[in-house]
C-alpha cells in the first residue's frame, strides 16, 4: 500500500463537518481499511500539499438492511449488509486549507 492515491477514497461533505472545516480546520475522508495514520498523514500532505498536525481514525461498521422486492406478485423480504469502513479525520496546521469542491483531475 505504498501508492498513496489508493489510500484516500473520497472526502465526506456533512453539515457538521463543513462546521469542523469552518472553526477548526479539521477535513474529512474516507479512507482505505488497511490504511494507518502515518500513511494517511503522507497521502493527504502529497495530494493536497498541506501540513497535517493531527489524524484520528474511526472504523465504521456496516448496517444491516432489509429490502422487499416483488416477484411474480409476490412480495419477497431480502437482507443484506453495507460494507465496512474507515473514516479519517484530519486536523491542518495554521494557515492551510483544502479546496475540495474545485474538482481534481485523475493523473
Amino acid at each position: 500500500m505504498t501508492d498513496y492515491h489508493d489510500i484516500i477514497i473520497r472526502p465526506l461533505f456533512t453539515e457538521k463537518q463543513s462546521f469542523l472545516e469552518e472553526t477548526e480546520r479539521k477535513y474529512a475522508f474516507q479512507v482505505d481499511g488497511r490504511a494507518n495514520k502515518i500513511t494517511i498523514k503522507k497521502a493527504i500532505e502529497s495530494k493536497f500539499d498541506v501540513k497535517i498536525i493531527k489524524v484520528a481514525t474511526m472504523n465504521r461498521r456496516g448496517k444491516e438492511k432489509q429490502m422487499t422486492v416483488r416477484s411474480g406478485g409476490r412480495p419477497i423480504r431480502t437482507q443484506g449488509r453495507r460494507s465496512n469502513w474507515k473514516k479519517a479525520v484530519v486536523t491542518l496546521a495554521e494557515g492551510y486549507s483544502i479546496d475540495l469542491l474545485k474538482g481534481e483531475t485523475a493523473g
